[in-house]
C-alpha cells in the first residue's frame, strides 16, 4: 500500500499492533521499528512500519468510521479484505499488494508497502488534470479479470457471504441514506438496493475508487477492499465510473479527457469480461450508476472536493433525476451522455463556469 503519513497523528500504534508483528516473525525481538499513521483512510488505522531494510503497511479495521455521519460497521470485514488480498494476489500478483500476514482475532493484517514515488494514488492524479484513458483501461481489464476469475465459484461464495457487512458498508449508507433524503427517488433507490443485494454472481472488491488505486510500474495496484462480498460485479463497474463523470463537475477543462477514460474502461472491460452477457451486465451498472452519483452527493459518505460546492451539487442532483426519473438507460455510454447533456442545460442556463 501507498499513501501519505498523516502529520497529525502520533508516532507509535497500542501494544497490539507491534505484539503482531512479533508474532507473525515480520519483525524480530529488539529489531528498530518506526511507525507512521497513514492519511486518508476514514474506515482503518493504516500504518507505515519502516524496519531495517524493509517497509510494510499493518491495516486494522475501526468500528466507527470517520466520517460526519454516525457510520458504524462490523471490523469483521477486516477478515473479508484479507481474503479478497489472497485471491487477488493469485490472479493478477502484480495488482495488489503482496499480503505478508494477518490475525483473524485482532483484525489485522501485513502487507507489502508500496512507495508513493512510483505508485502515485490516481484519485490525485486525476484531480491534477491528468487524465490517461490508458489507465483507465487498465483498471478495467485487471477488474474484469478478477471477476472472470471468480464467477460461478461455489467455493467463493461460501467464502465471501458477507452480505450483512456490504450492506453496511455500501447499500445502507450510499443507497438508502440517499433515499431519506429524496423522496421523490427512493422506490427507485431501494429497488437497486432490492436488485443488487439478490444478485450473486462474482467475487465484487466494492470500493473501486481512483482514492484506492495506484498507477504502479507494471499497471494499476487495487487496494481496499473490506468490503468485498460475492454478489453483483456491475457495483464495482458503477462505482469506479462515477467517480470520473464526478470529477467533471470540478474539472470541466478536463471533461472530455474524463470521457475518454470513461468509454477506455468500458470497452476494456467488456472486452475481458466473458462471464454473462454484456447486455444485461451492462443494464445492471448502468442503472445503478445514477443511484452512486447521488450517494456521493447525499450519501453518508459525500466526495470531499464537491463540499463546497453547492451548484455544481444541484447540477449532480439534477442529473441523476433526469436519469432515474425517465426511462432506464441501458448503455453506459447513454448514461454519460444523458448526464453530460443535462450538466450543459444546467450550465446554460446558470452562466458557463468553464
Amino acid at each position: 500500500m501507498s499513501t501519505r503519513p498523516d502529520p497529525a497523528a502520533g508516532t507509535r500504534p497500542d501494544a497490539a499492533l507491534e505484539r503482531f508483528l512479533l508474532a507473525s516473525r515480520l519483525a524480530e525481538p529488539g529489531e528498530p521499528t518506526a511507525w507512521s499513521l497513514l492519511a486518508g483512510g476514514v474506515s482503518s488505522d493504516i500504518w507505515r512500519v519502516d524496519l531495517p531494510g524493509r517497509s510494510l503497511c499493518v491495516k486494522r479495521a475501526l468500528p466507527r468510521l470517520k466520517v460526519a455521519a454516525d457510520w458504524q460497521a462490523p471490523v469483521s470485514r477486516n477478515a473479508y479484505e484479507w481474503a479478497w488480498l489472497r485471491f487477488a494476489a493469485q490472479q493478477r500478483p502484480l495488482n495488489v499488494p503482496e499480503p505478508l500476514a494477518h490475525d483473524p482475532a485482532a483484525g489485522v493484517f501485513a502487507m507489502r508497502f508500496l512507495d508513493p514515488a512510483d505508485h502515485p494514488v490516481w484519485k490525485a492524479q486525476l484531480l491534477a488534470g491528468s487524465v490517461d484513458p490508458a489507465v483507465a483501461a487498465q483498471v478495467g481489464s485487471v477488474l474484469a479479470a478478477l471477476h472472470q476469475a471468480s464467477a460461478g465459484r461455489a467455493d467463493l461464495a461460501h467464502a465471501f457471504d458477507s452480505g450483512a457487512n456490504f450492506h453496511a458498508l455500501r447499500l445502507e449508507p450510499y443507497l438508502l441514506a440517499s433515499a431519506e433524503r429524496h423522496a421523490d427517488l427512493a422506490p427507485a433507490l431501494r429497488a437497486l438496493v432490492a436488485r443488487t443485494g439478490s444478485t450473486r454472481m462474482a467475487l465484487v472488491h466494492g470500493d473501486i475508487s481512483p482514492k484506492n488505486i495506484l498507477v504502479g510500474p507494471h499497471g494499476p495496484v487495487l487496494l481496499d477492499a473490506e468490503c468485498a462480498w460475492y454478489g453483483d460485479p456491475a457495483f464495482d463497474v458503477a462505482f469506479c465510473l462515477n467517480h470520473l463523470l464526478l470529477k467533471g463537475l470540478v474539472l470541466p477543462e478536463r471533461r472530455e479527457a474524463l470521457h475518454a477514460a470513461f468509454d477506455a474502461f468500458v470497452a476494456a472491460y467488456f472486452e475481458a469480461a466473458a462471464f454473462e452477457p454484456r447486455a444485461a451486465l451492462e443494464a445492471r451498472a448502468a442503472t445503478l450508476l445514477p443511484g452512486l452519483l447521488l450517494a456521493r452527493i447525499d450519501g453518508k459518505s459525500p466526495v470531499e472536493y464537491l463540499l463546497e460546492r453547492p451548484r455544481e451539487q444541484a447540477l449532480a442532483r439534477e442529473g441523476v433525476r433526469a436519469l432515474l426519473g425517465g426511462a432506464p438507460v441501458g448503455r453506459l455510454a447513454g448514461v454519460r451522455e444523458r448526464w453530460q447533456a443535462t450538466l450543459d442545460a444546467g450550465w446554460a442556463a446558470g452562466g458557463s463556469s468553464r
